[in-house]
C-alpha cells in the first residue's frame, strides 16, 4: 500500500495550528503536521493566504471523511487527492 497523505486547507495560520495540535489528540496522529502556507494565485496580499496541514497516514488509517468534518469545524476542508 503506497502512502497517503492528506491535506486540509485552513482560511489562516490560527486554525491550521489548532487543527496540527488537536489532530494528535482527535486522531492519534503521530508524525507532526505540517504547516504550508499556500498563498492564492494572483494575492499578494498576506491576509488572503490560507494555510495547508499535510498529514502523513503511511498506514492508510485515517478517515477522510472525519478529517473533512474536523476541518469543517475550523471552516476548512480536505483537499480531495
Amino acid at each position: 500500500m503506497s502512502d497517503v497523505r492528506h491535506v486540509l486547507v485552513l482560511p489562516d495560520r490560527d486554525a491550521a495550528e489548532e487543527v496540527a495540535e488537536e489532530l494528535a489528540d482527535r486522531f492519534g496522529v503521530t508524525e507532526e503536521p505540517q504547516l504550508v502556507r499556500d498563498a492564492l494565485a494572483g494575492e499578494d496580499d498576506a491576509e488572503d493566504a490560507q494555510w495547508l496541514v499535510v498529514v502523513e497516514d503511511p498506514a492508510g488509517r485515517l478517515d477522510p471523511g472525519a478529517l473533512d468534518e474536523f476541518a469543517a469545524e475550523y471552516e476548512g476542508w480536505l483537499e480531495k487527492p
